[in-house]
Parts: C-alpha cells; sequence; structure tokens
C-alpha cells in the first residue's frame, strides 16, 4: 500500500488508478470494515487522527478530483466528500524529498515523459490533507536503501523540498 504524501497531480495514469483503489482500502481498513492490513504502517499517520475516516475521506477527495481533471471516471459515491474544517497531517521535510525521489524512480521505468516532467520541478508539492515539518524520513516508510542515499545526497539542500 502507497498512500502518497506528495500531491496525486505529480503521478502518471497507473500511479493515479493505484493510489485510488489502495486509498479505497485504506478507508475500509480505517471504517473498520475489512481485516487486511490493519496493521499496514502508511495508515498510522491517519490512526493518530481525530477523525480517520474523515482524514481519509479528504485524501481521498483530492485523489478524486486530479482524476476528474484528466477525465477519469472514479467512483465519486464510494467517499464522503463534504469536509469542514480539516485536520492537517504533519509530513517531514525528508519524506516528501524521499516520496519524490521514489516516485521518480518508478516513473523512469513506466513514463518517461511523466519523468522528464518531474524532473523540472524545483518545489514539490503535498497533496493538501499534509503540511511540511523539519525532520527524518518518517517511522512508516518502508525504506529502500538506493532511494535513502539520493535523499542523504540532496538533505543539505533543503530549499527544494520547503513549502510553496
Amino acid at each position: 500500500m502507497r498512500l502518497w504524501s506528495i500531491h496525486p497531480k505529480y503521478l502518471d495514469s497507473k500511479g493515479l488508478v493505484a493510489l485510488w483503489r489502495e486509498g479505497l482500502l485504506a478507508k475500509k481498513v480505517l471504517e473498520g470494515k475489512t481485516k487486511g492490513y490493519t496493521n499496514h504502517p502508511q495508515l498510522d499517520r491517519f490512526k493518530i487522527m481525530n477523525d480517520p475516516v474523515k482524514s481519509i475521506n479528504y485524501y481521498l477527495t483530492h485523489v478524486y478530483n486530479e482524476a476528474h481533471s484528466r477525465a477519469y471516471t472514479f467512483d465519486k459515491s464510494k467517499i464522503n466528500t463534504m469536509h469542514n474544517k480539516i485536520e492537517k497531517i504533519p509530513i517531514s521535510d525528508l519524506q516528501k524529498q524521499y516520496e519524490y525521489e521514489l516516485l521518480k524512480k518508478k516513473l523512469n521505468k513506466r513514463d518517461a515523459v511523466k519523468h522528464s516532467q518531474l524532473a523540472t520541478i524545483r518545489h514539490i508539492e503535498l497533496h493538501p490533507l499534509f503540511y511540511t515539518v523539519r525532520g527524518q524520513i518518517e517511522v512508516w516508510e518502508k525504506v529502500i536503501p538506493e532511494i535513502e542515499t539520493l535523499v542523504s545526497q540532496h538533505s543539505n539542500d533543503r530549499t527544494f523540498i520547503k513549502e510553496q
């Protein structure tokens, strides 16, 4: 399961479809409607929120909006899109950079056009549910050493990962 902290606009079509599917699975887990994935570390950041289901619905709303802007036909009825004051989730600046490097690696293999678009971005945006704090790669991340090395090489240049 990969619930990206970076904005869904950076994902290719396969990544966006996978995010929708995995987000819906996460929603079922947080609603207590499935026995699988209940201890998945990516869900920890949602579980600590006052209303985890509201948070995942807000998350999925933005995934849906991105899909809609690309003329994909995701089923909006699967989520609650009514959100009053949403509690935002902190994500470390190095987590954001880690995810950016991970996505670039994935896109290098499956979508050359999207990969080249990503290479020109100087300040990566987070999904609107999240905000940046200074810190290390999050403890819930399943770290790939190769990507961690790339993040370490760039960690001194935190201008790259600051909020826009």
